[in-house]
């Protein structure tokens, strides 16, 4: 397993947690997400073999930037 921590940009709201949440929870090889919107960053347990691209793509297709 590997762990992935994503500066999320433009989060304002606990909706957008759970957007961003849902998003990551959505690509295939995750398994533990945690979004703070205190700290605009998500931390991603994932599979070795998902790609952070793919962390990345998923959070920016629900509407954020990523650092």
């Amino acid at each position: 397993m590997a762990i992935t921590t994503l500066r999320v940009k433009r989060m304002t709201c606990e909706g957008c947690v759970r957007s961003v949440t849902r998003a990551l929870s959505a690509v295939e090889g995750v398994s533990q997400v945690d979004v703070s919107l205190e700290k605009g960053e998500a931390v991603v347990t994932h599979a070795d073999a998902t790609p952070a691209s793919a962390l990345r793509e998923a959070v920016e297709e629900a509407g954020y930037d990523v650092e």
